[in-house]
């Protein structure tokens, strides 16, 4: 198996970990490489968040120099292994490629409000699209060195173990995750507070957690049992989509077609999970 070092890079003396990818495969090595180069800088910028320097974007909508460093650290390193290949950033936004086949949708911090606030729940986000289809993900958190990643037909994995969604089908017993619109998406608060009305009517319990690239990778792992969220772009998603198909479950928009990407979001679970959020929040 493709066995990558990720040693930590907080100042507090830590047992040094493994992250593990058992997709062999020369596109998972590149993959993962970029992210764990990238990772050992945002994990240094965590542990000294009060130092980072922040420009405000929008209202409740931060951009901090761990974002942008990360991107060009992840813009090097695919660029070199992979040359030619086009990008779709966050923040440099779409970098055309001579090889207009292969594109990379990444997010180099997703989650940046809980990293500024010191809270270990955010990730890098890498997907590949091949002639328009989303063929490989890669979700990496560097403050805890989970490694989520997913190659089609390869199957979806957290670091050495196979992943596969919840087999709960009753949605009562449904953990649900989903996301709420910030400050600055005051005109979404009435719909979500509608959605979220329905959803907490019928399932277990809700949870928002602030990065939809780990959303859904709890989704491929089992630990959400469904997700929803509406106004996100397509770096947030692209590679959690990937993983949660392979990991056995359904995505779609919610309108239940697969525009996820050009539509901005996503409602992802098992085939009765799935079924059951979509139509509680379609439309």
């Amino acid at each position: 198996p493709l066995v990558t070092y990720s040693p930590r890079a907080c100042r507090t003396p830590a047992p040094t970990r493994y992250v593990v990818s058992m997709i062999r495969s020369a596109l998972m090595n590149v993959m993962t490489a970029a992210a764990l180069k990238a990772g050992r800088a945002l994990k240094r910028d965590f542990g000294e968040v009060e130092n980072l320097v922040v420009s405000l974007k929008g209202p409740g909508d931060f951009v901090t120099a761990a974002d942008r460093k990360a991107e060009k650290t992840l813009f090097e390193e695919l660029s070199k292994a992979r040359p030619g290949y086009g990008f779709l950033m966050e923040e440099s936004g779409a970098v055309e490629g001579t090889d207009k086949a292969h594109r990379w949708l990444i997010d180099p911090l997703d989650g940046t409000t809980n990293f500024m606030h010191g809270l270990p729940i955010f990730a890098i986000s890498i997907a590949l699209e091949r002639e328009g289809a989303l063929v490989a993900g890669l979700v990496y958190n560097p403050a805890t060195d989970d490694m989520f990643v997913a190659e089609r037909g390869q199957g979806a994995w957290h670091n050495n173990r196979r992943l596969r969604v919840a087999p709960r089908r009753d949605f009562s017993d449904a953990l649900v995750g989903c996301g709420v619109p910030h400050l600055g998406k005051a005109k979404s608060h009435p719909r979500f507070k509608a959605e979220l009305a329905a959803v907490m009517a019928r399932a277990l319990n809700v949870r928002r957690l602030g990065a939809a690239s780990l959303d859904l990778a709890f989704v491929a792992a089992g630990r959400l049992d469904a997700f929803w969220e509406r106004g996100l772009n397509a770096w947030d998603v692209a590679a959690g989509i990937v993983l949660v198909r392979e990991a056995g479950g359904f995505v779609s928009d919610l309108d239940g077609r697969d525009a996820m990407l050009s539509k901005g979001e996503a409602c992802a679970g098992n085939e009765a999970m799935q079924k059951a959020l979509l139509a509680l929040v379609k439309g």
